[in-house]
C-alpha cells in the first residue's frame, strides 16, 4: 500500500474516531448537544452538563476505545501466531477461562477487585492451561492450538452456564451483563490505554518480523528470525491484551475477528499499517457499539457484547462470502 492510500486511510480512521467520540459523549439518556460537548470537555458548560461529560461518559468512551483497540490487536496477533484468519483473541479460551473465574468470585460474594483479580487469573490460567495441552511432549502447530482452544472454550462455556444455574437470583442480572459485555462502570480507561499504546508502538516496530512469520516458519526461520521465542512472545502479549479487557469490560467477541478482516481488504496485509489501523478501528468500533447500547432503550442499557455480535456477525458472513466468491472467480 503507497504512502498517499495509507494516508488516507489514517485519516479516515481519525476522523472516525473523532465522530465516534463526539456522538458518545453527546448521546445517551440525557442528550446533549455536540457544542455544549465541546464545551465541557474545555471547561466551559455548566457544572451538571461538565460532570456529565468528564466524570462519566469520557471515561466509559475513552474504556470503550481502549478494549475495542486491545480485541483488534489481540486478533491481528493471533491471526499472524496461528497463520489463520478466523483466529481472535477468545478462540483458545482465555475468555472462557475468565468469565468462569469472576462467575465464581461473584457467586461467592466476593468485592469487584477479587472480581477482577479472579478474571485476569482465570483468563492467563486458561490461555497457559490451552498452550500446555496443545504442547504436549512435543511442538505445537497452529491447527493443534487452535483445536485445543476450541474444546477447553466448550468446556469453560458449560462450566460457565453450571455457575449461572446455581447462582442466587439476586446475583444472576449482573452476572449475564458481564457476560454480555457492559461498561456500565468503566471510569478508569488508564490501563487499558497504556497498555494500547504500548502494544501499538511495540508491534509497529515489530511489523516487519510480522510480516515475515505470517508467511510462514520455514521462511521466518530461513531469514535469521527466531520462531520459537517470538511465538511465545507473540501468544503472551495477545493473552495480557485479552486477559485486560476482560477484567474491565466483561467479554465481547467479534472485534478481534472482523476488524483485523476488514483493515486488511482496505490496507493489505503489511503489518505497518494493519496493526495500528486495526487498533483505531476497534476503539472505534467498540466506541459506536456501546453508544448504541445506551441509547437505543435509553434510559435502559443493553449490553455491548449483544450489538457487536449483532453487527459482527453479519459482517463477517459478508466478508466470508466476497473472499470465497474472490476465490473462484
Amino acid at each position: 500500500m503507497n504512502a498517499g492510500r495509507t494516508g488516507i486511510l489514517f485519516a479516515v480512521l481519525l476522523i472516525i474516531v473523532i465522530a465516534a467520540f463526539l456522538l458518545a459523549l453527546a448521546l445517551g439518556s440525557a442528550d446533549i448537544s455536540l457544542r455544549e460537548a465541546v464545551a465541557a470537555l474545555g471547561g466551559q458548560a455548566p457544572d451538571n452538563v461538565m460532570t456529565l461529560v468528564n466524570e462519566l461518559r469520557l471515561p466509559r468512551a475513552l474504556t470503550a476505545f481502549a478494549v475495542g483497540g486491545l480485541l483488534a490487536v489481540a486478533g491481528v496477533l493471533m491471526q499472524v501466531l496461528l497463520r489463520n484468519p478466523l483466529a481472535e483473541p477468545y478462540i483458545l479460551g482465555s475468555s472462557g477461562g475468565a468469565a468462569v473465574a469472576a462467575l465464581l468470585a461473584m457467586s461467592l460474594g466476593m468485592g469487584s477487585f477479587i472480581v477482577d483479580v479472579s478474571a485476569f487469573g482465570g483468563a492467563m490460567a486458561a490461555t497457559l492451561l490451552v498452550f500446555a495441552i496443545a504442547q504436549g511432549t512435543g511442538s505445537w502447530t497452529p491447527t493443534r492450538l487452535l483445536l485445543t482452544g476450541v474444546v477447553l472454550a466448550a468446556g469453560f462455556s458449560a462450566a460457565t452456564t453450571l455457575l449461572l444455574a446455581l447462582s442466587p437470583d439476586q446475583n444472576l442480572r449482573g452476572m449475564l451483563f458481564w457476560l454480555m459485555g457492559d461498561l456500565s462502570f468503566a471510569f478508569d480507561p488508564s490501563r487499558c490505554l497504556i497498555l494500547l499504546g504500548i502494544l501499538v508502538i511495540a508491534g509497529t516496530l515489530s511489523a516487519r518480523h510480522l510480516n515475515v512469520l505470517s508467511r510462514g516458519e520455514l521462511q521466518a526461520a530461513i531469514v535469521g528470525l527466531p520462531v520459537r521465542s517470538f511465538r511465545y512472545l507473540i501468544f503472551a502479549t495477545a493473552a495480557l491484551a485479552t486477559a485486560l479487557s476482560v477484567t474491565t469490560v466483561g467479554v465481547i467477541g467479534f472485534i478481534g475477528l472482523v476488524v483485523p478482516h476488514l483493515v486488511r481488504l482496505v490496507a493489505g496485509s503489511d503489518h505497518r499499517v494493519v496493526l495500528p489501523a486495526s487498533a483505531l478501528a476497534g476503539g472505534a468500533l467498540l466506541v459506536i457499539a456501546d453508544t448504541l447500547a445506551r441509547t437505543i432503550m435509553a434510559p435502559r442499557q443493553l449490553p455491548v457484547g449483544a450489538l457487536t455480535a449483532a453487527i459482527g456477525v453479519p459482517l463477517f458472513l459478508i466478508l466470508m462470502s466476497r473472499i470465497r466468491a474472490e476465490r473462484y472467480r
